[in-house]
């Protein structure tokens, strides 16, 4: 079974979770960083971060804003509101991801 996440006003963006260990994601403009504990990915939305363990691309695919990720995740939240403020954006980044 699969939850969907539909962000309102937001066209091209999803978030898929399917049980605790896939997770499809479209709306990616770009991966900022990765490891096998989290990754940061801009979107359409802002960015997401995500968080688990054993976590690995599974497919990345940038022109069509697509990337899947599998391994088992803890937890997931959008850094900021959606809108672009790049240096506030990063700066409660580099405080989450210590």
């Amino acid at each position: 079974m699969a939850d969907e996440l539909y962000l309102s006003g937001a066209s091209h963006h999803e978030v898929v979770l399917v049980g605790r260990n896939t997770l499809d994601v479209t709306g990616v403009t770009g991966v900022d960083s990765f490891d096998s504990e989290e990754f940061l990915l801009q979107t359409e939305c802002g960015y997401l971060g995500i968080r688990g363990t054993n976590l690995h691309i599974k497919t990345l695919d940038l022109e069509q804003g697509k990337v899947a990720i599998e391994g088992e995740f803890h937890e997931m939240s959008y850094l900021d509101d959606g809108h672009q403020r790049a240096d506030r954006a990063k700066s409660l980044m580099g405080r989450l991801f210590r």
